[in-house]
């Protein structure tokens, strides 16, 4: 069984829509800027992947929430939608929901109403969504959504589902990374040996999923499968074989095989225990499966936007396979050695027919999901 995409939006630091975001990345150009939305002088960290959309010298509640509504507004036009959304189920995938809201309660008594701080608030105002659900999923949280939405197809419930991903820097969260992390990075450099830790990012993420064939307009690609697990490995380490177990049964779901995979969307969060436990999981999943998938990591240049980060590096899947174009791993000089033979996209973007997209997302606790995606022909 397949589910069809039929819209799909995003916003991040380096644009205000896919297509944006997506002609970014092939120029891969940096895009890490010094840090604005805390103090610099309080961490370590000098930089973030931060949306520009505060007002000087300051900071404003709720703009996680304001992305939300951005892209599930987008997205539903999109699909050909209207924007009453009563009998049409929207999950939202998080890490921090509306954290930095209440930071910014608690410091400077910015005015927010207890029912802000829940998404459903203002999907219920914006688009009479009745149906909402916030899953909290650490940096899984948007393909968890996804893998949801299929299943509410699946049994029924609906035949058009809205999910979407949104996450904004919190001063707890990128503190906590700060002081835990035992290198500073300076900039998020997935696979690279220069690679010292993570970097947050800003953005949010939106598709509209139908059962197959029942929208009305263009088909953008295909769900094949999705996969979750929670292996409850260790708080931060990932673990290998949660992580093989997750792609083995998107695999499953899908209908697939290793050798059919044409693109790899990593998860690539730049923390040296990620990119050499997935990088040696890749290895042995694609060992004898012909020359290999191509392979890029989109938080090279968006930072780790989080809980949406899932869903956005889907939606950038999609416009590769439909631009037949990979966006190069920004940064990517000298891949560390578990990624030998990979088929990581260095320096430009590597062209190609790309059927079959895998997409990776691996949060803290062991909480992996794996989407499978398929070209719309």
């Amino acid at each position: 069984m397949t589910w069809d995409i039929t819209g799909m939006a995003a916003v991040a630091n380096i644009g205000a829509t896919p297509e944006e975001i997506f002609a970014a990345l092939c120029a891969g150009q940096e895009s890490r800027k010094p840090l604005k939305a805390f103090d610099p002088d309080k961490y370590r960290a000098a930089y973030a992947y931060e949306i520009d959309d505060r007002p000087r010298g300051g900071d404003i509640p709720r703009r996680a929430t304001r992305w939300l509504t951005t892209v599930v507004r987008q997205a539903v036009a999109d699909a050909g939608l209207g924007e009453d959304l009563a009998q049409v189920p929207v999950l939202v995938g998080t890490t921090m929901r509306e954290q930095r809201s209440l930071e910014l309660w608690w410091r400077h008594d910015a005015q927010v109403a207890l029912e802000d701080l829940h998404f459903g608030t203002a999907l219920q105002a914006d688009f009479g969504a009745s149906t909402t659900y916030t899953f909290a999923n650490a940096c899984s949280a948007s393909l968890y959504a996804l893998g949801m939405a299929t299943d509410m197809i699946d049994l029924g419930m609906a035949d058009t589902v809205v999910v979407a991903g949104t996450d904004a820097a919190t001063e707890s969260g990128f503190g906590t990374l700060d002081r835990v992390q035992n290198d500073l990075p300076t900039a998020l450099r997935p696979f690279d040996t220069t690679h010292k830790g993570m970097l947050m990012g800003e953005g949010a993420a939106a598709v509209v999923v139908q059962r197959a064939g029942t929208g009305s307009g263009p088909v953008h690609a295909r769900v094949r499968g999705v996969s979750m697990n929670c292996d409850a490995h260790h708080a931060t380490a990932p673990d290998p074989g949660g992580i093989t177990r997750a792609v083995r049964d998107a695999y499953g779901r899908a209908g697939v095989r290793a050798q059919d995979i044409d693109l790899v969307m990593l998860h690539g969060s730049g923390t040296p225990r990620n990119d050499a436990t997935e990088s040696s999981v890749l290895r042995r999943i694609f060992q004898g499966a012909g020359p290999g998938p191509r392979m890029t990591a989109i938080k090279a240049m968006t930072g780790h936007t989080l809980g949406g980060s899932g869903l956005l590096s889907l939606v950038m899947a999609v416009l590769a396979m439909k631009n037949g174009t990979v966006p190069p791993v920004l940064g990517l000089a000298d891949p560390i050695p578990e990624a030998a033979g990979l088929g990581l996209v260095q320096g430009s973007p590597a062209s190609g027919d790309l059927n079959l997209a895998q997409i990776d997302a691996f949060g803290f606790g062991g909480i992996n999901a794996v989407a499978i995606v398929e070209a719309a022909r």
